[in-house]
């Protein structure tokens, strides 16, 4: 099998030495480890085509992996020694960039951070944007609908995806790769494989939408007294600007606070006890509107009371120091203890009501819990981690913190996953919340698209018997 593989994608492309392949095998978060068979890197959707057919021929399990940033074990294989984990990290170009059509097609392995650069050279923005650019690539964010900071504005990269080059389980490519904003011909089959964290098939190249460049950019950060008001200051955002929103999040005065503490490179703007939540909100403008709207929406919200305190940016270099603030709380919340992370989606509506009774559940049951809220309140994701001292408490009561905060989602009709994805972590919540109607198609998709259950098995709908067929 290794010889066939070595054939394929060149013998320095075949990793079995444990220190070649010791940071392909663990996730992110340190919670999943694995061990494949080898660690195999493919340089073209030919080569990709090839390694399939000789899985499929020979039912070996296939791990597709891209930046490895996922928090959930999507990426990790079984300890089992047994499946290829396919590394799409040699596939890393910008492939062709189309300021006419405003799309850019892009090689799966393509680095985010490296994405965007080059849409901003080309004079176009591609909006996709989280605390881990730097790392993960557009393969994962596919295969995971990767949501971040812009989705309020841009939607998730569901959104944002035209077309799709797309190996299937037998080898076969399935070439999707269209950048028609109208296609009206039958179902939208690369649909199928956003979201589906690798189980249907291996996504190898896209095509994405690019946007204008905005020109001014006006950011804040905002304190408010509670969840409730800052739903109320969104909805007068949201009327007085109209889409030129495009970021809200909310957060804990303490996750500021920790922020500042933990991370040196990190400055926060002044005194943050002034009020227990702060909302980050950003207006962004092609033309720029001369004085700052921003500033005039929060004067008159200031005189009816939803508005505590504001800091406003002067400059890019203030935003950027704004939005550091936000996208380093995992990172201060991971060293101070146990850093449990929940990701989970409620309607906007239902938020303020969803945080209190979370809040509320987890205190009761567990006198010691120090939840660490924060999330993309514009579109309706929070992530609730959990820190504690002594660090293993958290993990000690995994389950029970989950069921917790799962069993108010689900009262709310929300979703456990808004972004993170299933993986290994939450599969076993994910098949006993899900509709059991729902997971009978997906399981009829997956049965039809990988009969032999050889992509990313252990993940998702990764077996016959989740779906009893």
């Amino acid at each position: 099998m290794l010889e066939e593989l070595r054939k394929i994608v060149g013998e320095a492309n075949v990793l079995t030495a444990p220190e070649d392949t010791a940071g392909y095998l663990v996730d992110w978060s340190n919670r999943f480890h694995g061990k494949p068979l080898a660690v195999v890197r493919p340089a073209s959707t030919e080569e990709v085509s090839a390694v399939l057919k000789l899985a499929n021929r020979t039912g070996t399990p296939v791990v597709p992996q891209s930046g490895n940033t996922s928090l959930v074990g999507g990426g990790t294989p079984a300890d089992d020694g047994r499946a290829i984990l396919l590394s799409l990290t040699r596939m890393n170009k910008v492939e062709k960039i189309d300021c006419i059509n405003d799309t850019m097609t892009v090689q799966a392995g393509l680095v985010l951070e490296k994405a965007q650069q080059a849409a901003h050279d080309a004079g176009r923005l591609f909006p996709l944007s989280f605390a881990a650019e730097g790392t993960a690539c557009i393969g994962g964010c596919i295969a995971t609908n990767a949501g971040g900071t812009a989705v309020l504005r841009y939607g998730n990269t569901r959104e944002l995806v035209l077309g799709l080059e797309v190996v299937l389980s037998d080898g076969r490519v399935l070439n999707l790769m269209r950048g028609l904003r109208k296609d009206n011909t039958g179902y939208d089959l690369k649909q199928l494989f956003i979201a589906s964290e690798g189980t249907l098939g291996v996504i190898t190249r896209a095509v994405v939408k690019l946007f204008t460049l905005p020109a001014v950019r006006h950011t804040a950060l905002v304190g408010v007294a509670d969840p409730h008001k800052a739903c109320e200051l969104l909805a007068a955002v949201k009327t007085a600007a109209g889409p030129a929103l495009t970021g809200f999040e909310l957060m804990q005065a303490k996750c500021i606070e920790r922020v500042g503490q933990e991370i040196d490179a990190v400055k926060l703007p002044g005194d943050i006890h002034s009020a227990p939540w702060w909302c980050l909100v950003e207006l962004s403008y092609s033309l720029d509107p001369g004085e700052n709207p921003l500033e005039r929406i929060l004067e008159k919200l200031f005189e009816d009371g939803t508005v505590i305190d504001a800091f406003l940016s002067n400059s890019v270099k203030d935003s950027r120091a704004f939005w550091a603030i936000r996208e380093s709380i995992p990172s201060a919340d991971a060293h101070v203890g146990g850093n449990l992370h929940n990701d989970v989606s409620i309607e906007i509506s239902d938020i303020a009501d969803f945080v209190d009774e979370a809040l509320a559940a987890l205190n009761a049951r567990y006198d010691w819990i120090d939840p660490s809220v924060f999330g993309h309140l514009g579109d309706g994701n929070l992530h609730f981690n959990i820190g504690s001292i002594p660090p293993n408490l958290a993990f000690e009561n995994e389950e029970g913190i989950r069921e917790t905060v799962y069993s108010v989602v689900s009262r709310h009709n929300g979703s456990i996953s808004a972004e993170h994805g299933i993986g290994q972590l939450k599969r076993a919540h994910f098949l006993q919340l899900k509709d059991p109607l729902e997971l009978e198609v997906m399981g009829r998709i997956k049965k039809a698209l990988d009969p032999k259950g050889i992509l990313n098995p252990g993940k998702l709908l990764a077996d016959d018997w989740d779906c009893g067929l």
